[in-house]
């Protein structure tokens, strides 16, 4: 008796693929709701807090540096190589390709150019918003610090806010922010924020960020996600564009047929008449001239030095009272 094998999980996922070829009917574009004003009104305010208390070397510069005299990488060595490892989860250059193969894949399946888009549109954000506040404020990070207890600022340096922390917010936080199921949306939120922090905490630990450049650089990520209902409306036009470009170099150069709207005729353009040559009418009561017999290649002849058709001899009797052609009937008797 054959047994059916039970499917596994793997053979469960690649069916549900194969059921959704193309874009879920239930994903819509996230909008700037009322919830998330607010949420981006008190995101703003903190940004504008922590930059407050690091301006003017408040008790949040103090904790910076006794952070930094604790040295983490000294009290807790035996974690370094992981650290290490670890703290590449915030570098632009990886963790963009790997984000981009997986949203390209998705684009791909779903027939939609948004969720590329949508990160192009992250980072381009990211590398404005935070690269401006970096080279404006010019911190120095703990391993260039020249005074104690300074806050270090408007010295040359780019530290803060934490680029590594802002880029894993963003790169990470998008695919919460694409995702197509809100259950989905929550478990990936909270495991971008958790990846993020740690990434974030990672740079303290090695000592090349104070613990203040962290939050900031949270934050700054957190602003930009929460930012990106404001692009929906780019981002479509430019998907359309980059569509409508794509069909419209499909379409082969001869094409008569100029498409139009669904729902309305196409509209068929008559060829173009050959240079030189003019139409001669035909007469109505004169049948239309057919065209020239196809002629194989090689030596024709005419008909009388053509071999005759039937063969030779005769298969009729001889008949004795007939008389050849052309003769009159007194000849005959």
């Amino acid at each position: 008796m054959r047994t059916e094998r039970k499917p596994t999980r793997l053979d469960r996922v690649f069916a549900r693929l194969d059921r959704e070829p193309e874009r879920p009917a239930h994903v819509g574009m996230p909008r700037m709701s009322r919830h998330r004003m607010v949420l981006f009104g008190a995101a703003l305010a903190f940004y504008l807090a922590i930059v407050w208390a690091v301006l003017v070397t408040s008790w949040l510069v103090r904790l910076d540096w006794q952070v930094m005299f604790f040295r983490p990488y000294q009290q807790w060595s035996e974690i370094h190589a992981f650290v290490d490892y670890y703290v590449v989860l915030g570098q632009r250059g990886p963790t963009a390709v790997m984000v981009a193969a997986w949203l390209g894949w998705r684009s791909w399946r779903q027939h939609t150019l948004r969720p590329l888009l949508a990160l192009g549109v992250s980072l381009l954000l990211l590398n404005v918003t935070v690269g401006a506040a970096k080279y404006g404020m010019g911190r120095l990070g703990p391993h260039y610090a020249t005074e104690i207890g300074s806050n270090e600022m408007w010295l040359g340096g780019d530290i803060f806010p934490s680029g590594h922390t802002a880029n894993a917010v963003v790169t990470w936080g998008i695919l919460a922010y694409l995702a197509s199921t809100p259950r989905a949306r929550r478990w990936l939120s909270a495991l971008s924020a958790v990846t993020s922090l740690g990434v974030g905490l990672s740079t303290v630990y090695i000592g090349t960020h104070w613990l203040s450049d962290v939050v900031l650089g949270w934050v700054a990520g957190l602003l930009i996600l929460l930012a990106l209902p404001w692009f929906e409306p780019v981002i479509t036009r430019v998907e359309t564009r980059i569509l409508a470009l794509r069909a419209r170099r499909r379409v082969p150069r001869g094409d008569t047929a100029e498409a139009g709207p669904p729902g309305r005729p196409v509209v068929l353009k008559p060829l173009p008449d050959r240079a030189g040559t003019a139409h001669e009418p035909v007469p109505t009561g004169r049948p239309t001239p057919r065209s020239p017999a196809y002629l194989a290649p090689g030596p024709h002849t005419v008909r009388a030095e053509r071999s005759p058709v039937t063969p030779a001899g005769s298969r009729r009797p001889q008949h004795a009272e007939r008389h050849p052609r052309g003769t009159t009937s007194a000849t005959r008797t």
